[in-house]
């Protein structure tokens, strides 16, 4: 029997796969695909999911595939009518961070990447095998597999999308956007009406240094973008369709809207890689925990991709997933550990989803939250603050990327494991995704905690 099956091969899977192979737990990787998904879709890396895959030894392969965001550049009638900074942290005063703006990389490099790093470690994925049932039962879950096959785990994760498989056939109901399991439809839940087109095309005439933006050249017609993708020869083309109606997802058809809306020619374009057509939505699973199975990533919450939080809130489900059940497994941990997932992950999600519908609808712009540093576990039954006047560094916060006598504390806290810290300020335990477990004064108290929740001793 396997300790986890993970069902799903993308972001959200492979760095679940990641996570659980170095510490050592016996899981597997299936997906319905013959490879991981093409196609550049959730390309931007928010700074928290970059401190994440630099704990997770993928950090250098992250940074060579990809690159800052460009300066936009608005066209107006054919020529360029003003730039726009998108991303300028500086404006905010952010700080104890090694990375302050998100990064570029194409979500098929992001999949390759882990991809590459899981076997390293050990572990693998099993490509054309689709999951089509599941049964648990006090010992464990069996997986129905579409050849016949039966795969038995003592936990399974459902990292299989929006549409999950998994999710179906556990009966839980997606709300925020109202659509009920096994019932998902492209309207419901919607953020936004109209469909969208996304592609990755090559137009090798256009200047790769800017982010070009084309509004609506006239009433009812739409938006469209063309967005250089970083380590790549190709844009990302994003293009709204008022009113309704089905983009065409043809090479001519993807010409066609690049010439009616922008000041180049049809045959500019010279390849389509990769196409697709969605509407917007946003939706909360009801619940992110059945017995022994969790939902994680696109399975658990569904995102607009405005503001780029889907992919990244997808990657912190896994981070916050891995450690708790590595060490339910194999460390002696109280199975009650296993329902904080739920508990800190669902809240995060539900306050995402709000900030990118809010994003998508123009009602806020991208800031500090959406580069996902300030998010916390302060009301966790896993976060203890027994300090009278804790100042900003609480229990349940992210602990920040500061040096100290010279000492990146970030290398001190890197690897599955449990981290004690004393500073001017305070002790600390930070848990093995970064956040504070507890804080006090002084070490008092601290064993009672490691106690109820198994901590080892440093």
């Amino acid at each position: 029997m396997l300790d986890v099956l993970i069902v799903g091969a993308g972001p959200t899977g492979l760095t679940l796969g990641v996570d659980l192979a170095r510490r050592g737990v016996r899981a597997l990787v299936i997906e319905a695909g013959d490879d991981v998904a093409a196609g550049s879709r959730g390309k931007g890396l928010q700074p928290r999911t970059m401190e994440v895959f630099e704990d997770l030894g993928v950090l250098d392969a992250v940074l060579a595939a990809g690159g800052r965001y460009p300066v936009s550049l608005i066209w107006k009638n054919g020529e360029p009518a003003g730039e726009h900074v998108m991303f300028d942290p500086a404006e905010e005063g952010e700080k104890d961070c090694r990375f302050m703006e998100p990064w570029m990389v194409p979500q098929e490099r992001t999949a390759r990447i882990l991809l590459a790093r899981l076997g390293e470690l050990g572990g693998s994925v099993r490509f054309g095998a689709r999951a089509v049932g599941v049964e648990q039962d006090a010992d464990g879950v069996t997986v129905r597999l579409a050849d016949g096959e039966a795969l038995r785990a003592r936990h399974v994760v459902a990292a299989d999308g929006g549409r999950s498989t998994v999710r179906r056939a556990l009966g839980v109901a997606m709300t925020g956007g109202g659509v009920a399991p096994g019932r998902e439809k492209p309207g419901t839940g919607e953020v936004d009406p109209d469909p969208f087109l996304v592609a990755d095309v090559r137009i090798p005439g256009l200047d790769r240094g800017h982010w070009h933006m084309f509004p609506p050249p006239r009433e009812g017609s739409g938006f469209l973008a063309l967005c250089p993708l970083a380590g790549t020869e190709d844009f990302q083309l994003v293009a709204g369709f008022p009113g309704g109606g089905t983009p065409d997802l043809s090479l001519a058809g993807v010409r066609a809207v690049v010439a009616e809306r922008t000041h180049l020619a049809a045959g500019d374009v010279t390849a389509v890689s990769w196409v697709s057509a969605f509407r917007p939505r946003a939706a909360l699973a009801d619940r992110f925990r059945v017995g022994r199975v969790f939902l994680a990533g696109d399975a658990a919450h569904v995102h607009s991709p405005a503001g780029g939080q889907g992919l990244n809130t997808s990657v912190q489900d896994a981070y916050n997933l891995g450690w708790k059940l590595g060490a339910v497994l194999h460390g002696g941990a109280p199975p009650r550990l296993l329902d904080t997932y739920e508990e800190e992950r669902r809240p995060v999600a539900a306050a995402m989803l709000g900030l990118s519908t809010a994003i998508h609808r123009a009602e806020r712009t991208r800031g500090a939250a959406t580069r996902q540093l300030g998010l916390h576990y302060r009301e966790s039954p896993l976060s203890e603050e027994t300090r009278r006047d804790p100042g900003p560094l609480r229990a349940g916060d992210r602990f920040p990327d500061v040096t100290v006598d010279g000492v990146r504390l970030f290398d001190r806290l890197r690897g599955p494991r449990w981290t004690s810290l004393t500073l001017d300020s305070g002790v600390y335990l930070v848990r093995p995704d970064g956040y504070v477990g507890w804080a006090g004064e002084t070490p008092e108290g601290l064993d009672g905690y490691r106690r109820r929740w198994s901590v080892p001793a440093a």
